[in-house]
């Protein structure tokens, strides 16, 4: 398979196999070209990833009619469909910004296997939040409205990383994944993914809310994105730019900072 297809096919095999652990084989093509049509698929991902844990959060939260359950199940879904890329990324990340050491060394402390007290600290805060903000969100709107709400914050967490990987964000290290994809996704394929994640967003806010209140689903993808913006900004200060630890870690970010707003009243 050549040309356009081919790539696409190339990336979208590439986004899930960097981004989940579901056994969707290797590419068949990967180059820098593959590598930032697969960082602009990876809203595509989070809703996937997030259909998937917002489906088995709301057939546990309908058997034990508890909005709790139903908020750890589908934290705890996305974990496992990810085996905790994502969350190891927050961890190490939190572990070298924690350090204020410089970039050489925090980069060290974020390559080591161990988690350090930082990253614990800001792993139980993060996975608790999420958990109580989801169970919020089923408990005041309903089934549906919870399954949306983490499928809708998986894709804006997801979009953070396509923003990352845009032209003008340098990797911190000569290798590993933030070296192969910095600055690999056009701002035309930014531009189409932020478009098809807002759509996505407003379509779900429609058919779940009530009145003028779809229009927090959109605003809760800009506010992911925009509050993972921030810590970007803060890593690439610190560390010199991205790593894969920190592309998790905005992730984590974004998905966190979307239910915020919708878990709202």
């Amino acid at each position: 398979m050549t040309g356009f297809g081919g790539r696409s096919a190339s990336a979208l095999r590439l986004a899930f196999s960097t981004l989940t652990a579901l056994p969707v084989g290797p590419p068949s093509q990967v180059d820098r070209t593959v590598a930032g049509l697969a960082m602009a698929y990876a809203p595509v991902v989070g809703g996937v990833l997030g259909a998937a844990a917002g489906a088995v959060g709301a057939g546990l939260g309908w058997w034990t009619s508890s909005p709790i359950v139903a908020a750890a199940a589908g934290v705890a879904t996305l974990a496992a469909l990810t085996r905790g890329l994502h969350l190891d990324g927050l961890a190490d990340t939190a572990d070298g910004l924690g350090s204020a050491k410089p970039a050489p060394d925090a980069l060290r402390i974020m390559k080591a296997s161990d988690i350090g007290p930082f990253g614990v600290i800001t792993l139980v805060l993060a996975l608790l939040g999420q958990v109580l903000l989801l169970a919020a969100a089923w408990g005041r709107h309903g089934a549906w409205y919870g399954a949306c709400a983490i499928a809708v914050a998986c894709v804006a967490g997801r979009l953070a990383v396509t923003w990352a990987c845009r032209p003008g964000v340098p990797s911190a290290r000569p290798d590993g994944l933030g070296a192969w994809v910095a600055g690999s996704v056009s701002r035309v394929a930014i531009g189409v993914a932020s478009i098809g994640a807002l759509v996505t967003a407003g379509v779900a806010g429609v058919c779940v809310s009530q009145g003028a209140r779809w229009l927090l689903w959109s605003a809760a993808v800009v506010l992911g994105v925009g509050v993972s913006a921030v810590l970007l900004r803060h890593t690439i200060r610190r560390f010199g730019g991205i790593t894969g630890d920190v592309l998790g870690a905005l992730v984590e970010v974004g998905f966190t900072a979307a239910l915020v707003i919708l878990a709202g009243r």
